[in-house]
């Protein structure tokens, strides 16, 4: 069936792109297209229960020689994760200078105990769901909610644990912060993440 919404960013951080196309909280798919640290393309397909909160991601990344796919299902909070590699992608990341990557899916889902969202590396769709989940853009300035996610690393797909903090600062602005990172996003009335500085900008096309 085809899908009612399309969405589409510019990467400012790396050449490449990104496409959604979804159901309101309820289904989306798409896919990323970027030129490092090598040339990859993954697709995803999340969808989200009742809550918002999303459970199931399934995503595949893959590039010159290498392919790599990731499931994650989420069931009476505990993750099940599940994942395959083909190819060589740290050859190509070792060709181009870069370290090697981790492994695709993650060793031991239970450290992930407790994330109700997932998030997809360089991806501003994914930072679209909790900010409309959580009523961030009704919510007073100052409010903050500090969550844990399951992070999917791109292109390795490797799947880690982290804390991430959404802040509503009022016209429909967001800070988004991890450990080490933090960025104001600008949304539009719907809560889709419009331009987020150093990573993505939203493109409009006429209809």
């Amino acid at each position: 069936m085809p899908l009612p919404i399309a969405l589409f960013w510019e990467r400012k951080d790396v050449p490449g792109a990104e496409h959604a196309m979804l159901d309101v909280d309820r289904y989306v798919q798409g896919t990323i297209l970027a030129a490092a640290p090598v040339p990859y393309s993954c697709r995803y397909e999340v969808q989200t229960g009742p809550d918002g909160a999303t459970s199931r991601l399934d995503a595949r990344a893959e590039g010159a020689g290498w392919a790599r796919t990731v499931r994650l299902e989420l069931a009476a909070g505990r993750w099940r994760v599940t994942a395959s590699e083909q190819g060589d992608l740290d050859a190509a990341l070792v060709a181009n200078g870069h370290a090697r990557a981790g492994q695709p899916g993650c060793e031991d889902p239970d450290l992930l105990y407790g994330a109700f969202d997932a998030d997809l590396g360089g991806s501003p769709l994914f930072n679209t769901l909790p900010i409309r989940r959580l009523g961030l853009l009704r919510a007073d300035a100052g409010v903050s909610h500090r969550l844990s996610v399951a992070w999917v690393l791109v292109p390795s797909l490797e799947v880690v644990q982290a804390d991430q903090i959404y802040t509503s600062l009022g016209d429909r602005r967001i800070r988004f912060a991890s450990e080490t990172f933090s960025a104001d996003l600008t949304c539009d009335d719907d809560g889709f993440v419009e331009d987020y500085p150093g990573l993505a900008r939203r493109i409009r096309f006429a209809a």
